[in-house]
């Protein structure tokens, strides 16, 4: 994104929020903004000015004020992951991940889901990196984690309440075997994806009546194989509203948007991978709509704007 476009791009959004929010106080709606991440891979520091085109791009400190920015003008702000925290950078080869975890604290991540190569350096090293460092919760319900180092770390899915919303977040994870060393990922059995998110979307939506229902994937955006996908999963899925994508490390231009089982829309994103964008998306809640998405930005990570 060239400077010019950031900046009309911002100018456009902070002006329809700023006219649509009178709108919205009138008819008494609620905005949510969910900022996300994935594939970030242990890169703590920006690129390296060295001409290439990710020069200058992502690193924690700038990607840290643009979410204290975005927090300090809404109210209702959740921060997500969807997994490959780890692996990619010195950091990680060095440190095996505290750096990473203790970043993520610092900028408030609420949940993310684990990709496979935060298995990188064992469970083990994971478990104590995460409670020691990370305090966030880890959501997966499709790894049967018992008889592993994740017993009793994970959660299966989480709640959050934001204002008059409650917001059910859950987490698939992608096929270990073949992709990772099964001394890594130990006793861990892996799930159907859909079934298991299917089982926990009709629980959240259904008996726990949550006003979005979310699920963070690192099942990949789509293959050419007959391979679960995002774009599968989206399809099949039923009561998830959102799919906050990873491990393709696609550059979405948009949100893309498909008819689920339910015959309502389900929205999936992804932001690349090294933390070079920050995803946004703002919903609004109430009214004759239900809810819907009202405003969507994948933003450039920059601590200045590159020429």
């Amino acid at each position: 994104m060239n400077r010019r476009r950031f900046i009309s791009q911002s100018v456009f959004t902070a002006g329809s929020l700023a006219v649509q929010g009178s709108v919205f106080s009138q008819e008494k709606l609620t905005r949510l903004t969910i900022l996300h991440t994935n594939d970030v891979h242990s890169r703590l520091g920006p690129f390296p000015m060295d001409g290439s085109a990710n020069a200058g791009k992502g690193g924690v400190a700038a990607r840290a004020k643009l979410i204290q920015q975005i927090r300090q003008k809404q109210e209702n702000v959740l921060l997500l992951d969807a997994g490959d925290i780890f692996q990619g950078t010195p950091y990680f080869n060095i440190f095996k991940g505290e750096p990473e975890m203790r970043a993520m604290n610092m900028m408030g991540y609420d949940a993310a889901v684990m990709g496979n190569h935060d298995f990188d350096a064992g469970m083990d090293n994971f478990v104590e990196q995460l409670t020691a460092h990370g305090k966030f919760p880890i959501l997966m319900c499709n790894y049967a984690f018992e008889r592993t180092p994740m017993e009793g770390i994970y959660q299966p899915y989480k709640i959050f309440k934001k204002g008059n919303l409650k917001i059910g977040v859950t987490g698939v994870g992608i096929e270990l075997s073949g992709l990772v060393p099964a001394s890594l990922y130990g006793n861990t059995i892996y799930l159907d994806p859909i079934n298991r998110a299917n089982e926990v979307a009709n629980k959240l939506k259904n008996e726990k009546k949550c006003d979005l229902v979310i699920c963070l994937s690192h099942l990949g955006d789509k293959y050419d194989e007959n391979k679960v996908s995002d774009e599968v999963f989206a399809k099949q899925c039923e009561n998830i509203d959102l799919i906050i994508g990873g491990h393709t490390h696609r550059f979405f231009d948009k949100p893309r948007e498909y008819t689920n089982k339910n015959g309502k829309k389900t929205i999936v994103n992804q932001v690349g991978w090294g933390g070079i964008q920050l995803g946004r998306l703002d919903f609004v809640f109430g009214g004759e709509r239900g809810h819907f998405l009202d405003e969507n930005q994948s933003i450039l990570v920059l601590e200045n704007i590159v020429e």
